[in-house]
Formats: structure tokens, sequence, C-alpha cells
């Protein structure tokens, strides 16, 4: 079975950092795009940044320039380096990957659980 896991999350001050990671795991030929979505309590999950398999990437307006999206291939793995953080930050961190299960043919959007990320004083 094919899963994504986050991890990393946690609580920290304003203008702090953390590192988030992503890790898939289970039977799985490739992973194409991999993104990191956020979720603020009471509004809708938004989309963060995107990485190719490549290693192409692309950031929302609000972050730019504040977190760095990487990704391990042969890990299977992503990571979300986020800096400078402030209070609107806070939310729940998904990690999302299109991903081709072994033996099949199939190119299928993961989700993971998701991580709570908390920036407060």
């Amino acid at each position: 079975q094919v899963q994504l896991v986050e991890s990393g999350g946690g609580l920290v001050q304003p203008g702090g950092s953390l590192r988030l990671s992503c890790a898939a795991s289970g039977s799985i030929n490739s992973i194409n795009d991999m993104d990191w979505y956020c979720q603020a309590p009471g509004k809708q999950r938004e989309w963060v940044a995107t990485i190719t398999r490549s290693g192409s990437t692309n950031y929302a307006d609000s972050i730019k320039g504040r977190f760095t999206i990487s990704r391990d291939n042969a890990k299977n793995t992503m990571y979300l380096q986020m800096s400078s953080l402030k209070p609107d930050d806070t939310a729940v961190y998904y990690c999302k990957a299109l991903m081709n299960p072994l033996g099949t043919r199939t190119w299928n959007n993961y989700w993971g659980q998701g991580t709570q990320v908390t920036v407060s004083a």
C-alpha cells in the first residue's frame, strides 16, 4: 500500500525555523510532482509549493523567499524548510504526491495525514 507520512511539525516562536519531511512508502514505481499544502483553522486548504521530479520548483507568493522545497528521489522524500516563520503560517501542513504504484499503469494523487505547525510566542 502506497502512503505518505509527514513529520517535523511543532511549536516555534515567530522568526524561527522548522523543517518538514514527507516520506513516501510502499510499492512505488515512480513519483512525479510533489506538493505542500496548508490549512489554517477555519480556512480552505491552500497550495504552498511544488517540486517536480527533476527539481523545478514553484512557490505561493505568501511564502516566497522564506520557505524552500526540496526532495531526495533516492529516499522518496520531500522537504519543506521553513524560515522567518510568522503567526499567519500556523496551519496543518499536508504533502501530496503524484505516484505510480508498482505493477500498475495508473498515476494517482496521494495525500499525507498532515503535520501541525504552530507559530506563537
